[in-house]
């Protein structure tokens, strides 16, 4: 038999099939309507087929995941009632991650995996600045110089900066005016905490996709509670891990259940004020990394928030409630409505608006992947825990993790960094540095045999001897021949005036 996982019931059981979840999926609803219980059936759902999961944790209650839930009678005849069976409080194995450290373990990403074009998303460039920073990067690249961190970055972008015209033939002009903003916005993402997510130990994928020793995936939860006030960070992080996983995983073709599912949280972050280029890119990475095995879901209040060319390719949807309170509000609820395979037994639109919590239209692809026409369900409870967890359990599950002790450390090894500030050392030294002292006429022989300078000191009257190898004067002989000399030079002074007159009185008396 196919593995599904059970999302509820209407006229008929609710399932999603495994070999269709890669297919991608939306869950959406206004806030309150049980988006999150969903997501957490979803991922239980997965784990249970022994499915790896990633999802995002935004208001911390999904953490519950990795507890065993209350057992309370009302959720057991719930789930009785929507065909769950055997249902008992039960927790799924769980890796927290945070990229700050503080709630899951630290996850990285070196400054070259990131590239150019993310980054210049994440610090908002304009098209000028971003080929600038793709020329850093192609530089980099060139002459080995390893961008780990953001500080390889800023000294790679000050050298090319600094020697823009000696580089300007081979890789084109760069204006200081563009790197100086890039390194402003440089100094905007550090205040934004985004420091602590460049650097090593990178994150290893195979890390996301691991399952425990029962076969069970493990659910991977990102304490995103203080990344989502960041959102460009938000956005570009899990935009950057799927264009990872997209790169690095190879094709899987068709197969009875998923290699990975990832949620991707409050959707709409990514797609605000995004570029056109940004959004072709994503559209690109959802269409193809199907066939890597990866299925995504999407989970935004407002099926609008994403664009056409994204909502088209979501095969499995779980619509909750819509309130349509605005004009944009009833444009997103008759959009919506329009996106189902019709049900004659009730209005779709209608329906959305009066749907209460813990309640859903669903479709999923069936066989031959058609879409199953739109069933108002009612959802299924989870095993697992509904809301937050302890300071003190997390700990303890942090400290099961198979992960543990991996990627805590930071590690700082040469990069861009140390080998452009040892460059700058050595020229520094050369430019202080004295000019290298000629050996001494008298004897070259030391200079050629290599051999140690002869100790000099200052030559004394009688020593000294000129280079053509003569016995020097004397005081005596010297002072002596200065004296002639400057006679010689006044009588000859005074011959040269006496014959000048005498020249000149004779062309008078003529």
């Amino acid at each position: 038999m196919d593995p599904s996982i059970l999302l509820g019931k209407g006229e008929t059981p609710q399932l999603l099939l495994g070999r269709y979840a890669n297919r991608h999926g939306l869950v959406a609803g206004a806030t309150g309507t049980g988006k999150t219980i969903t997501l957490q059936i979803l991922a239980e759902g997965f784990s249970e087929m022994g499915v790896p999961v990633f999802a995002a944790d935004i208001k911390g209650d999904l953490a519950g995941i990795s507890q065993p839930g209350e057992f309370k009678p009302k959720l057991a005849e719930r789930a009785a009632a929507v065909g769950v069976e055997g249902y008992a409080p039960a927790a799924c194995p769980t890796v927290f991650w945070d990229v700050f450290g503080v709630s899951g373990h630290p996850v990285r990403a070196t400054v070259s995996d990131m590239g150019p074009v993310l980054l210049s998303r994440l610090l908002d460039l304009s098209d000028v600045q971003e080929a600038v920073l793709s020329l850093v990067f192609r530089y980099a690249d060139d002459q080995g110089l390893l961008l780990l961190d953001l500080k390889d970055l800023r000294s790679t972008l000050n050298h090319v900066a600094d020697n823009a015209k000696a580089l300007g033939s081979e890789y084109g002009l760069v204006s200081k005016a563009s790197v100086g903003a890039i390194q402003r916005s440089l100094i905007q993402l550090e205040q934004e905490g985004a420091e602590a997510f460049f650097g090593e130990p990178a994150l290893d994928l195979n890390d996301f996709m691991r399952t425990d020793l029962t076969g069970r995936g493990i659910v991977n939860v990102l304490a995103a509670d203080q990344l989502y006030l960041r959102p460009r960070v938000y956005a570009t992080f899990l935009l950057w891990l799927l264009s990872e996983l997209f790169e690095n995983l190879p094709e899987q073709g068709d197969a009875d259940r998923p290699r990975l599912v990832f949620f991707f949280d409050e959707a709409h972050l990514l797609f605000r004020d995004a570029p056109k280029a940004l959004v072709e890119k994503v559209e690109q990475v959802v269409r193809l990394i199907r066939s890597k095995g990866v299925g995504v879901y999407f989970v935004t209040q407002n099926p609008l928030d994403l664009p056409d060319a994204v909502l088209g390719q979501l095969g499995n949807r779980v619509q909750h409630a819509l309130r349509a309170f605005t004009p944009r509000d009833q444009k997103a609820v008759r959009a919506a409505a329009e996106t189902f395979r019709a049900n004659p037994a009730f209005s779709v639109e209608q329906a959305i608006t009066e749907l209460g919590v813990g309640e859903a239209l669903v479709s999923t692809l069936q066989d031959k992947g058609v879409p199953s026409v739109v069933e108002r369900t009612r959802i299924r409870p989870p095993k697992s825990r509904m809301g937050t967890i302890t300071p003190e359990e997390r700990k303890t599950t942090m400290s099961r993790s198979p992960v543990s002790g991996r990627y805590d450390a930071m590690v700082d090894r040469e990069s861009a960094y140390e080998k452009l500030a040892a460059r700058s050392a050595q020229t520094a030294e050369a430019a202080n540095s004295p000019p290298a002292a000629a050996p001494p006429s008298g004897d070259t022989g030391w200079w050629e045999r290599g051999a140690d300078a002869p100790q000099t000191r200052a030559p004394s009257v009688r020593q000294t001897r000129p280079a053509s190898g003569r016995r020097g004067d004397t005081v005596v002989e010297a002072a002596i021949k200065s004296a002639t000399r400057s006679a010689a030079s006044s009588v000859g002074r005074e011959i040269g005036r006496q014959l000048l007159r005498g020249i000149l009185g004779s062309l008078t008396r003529r």
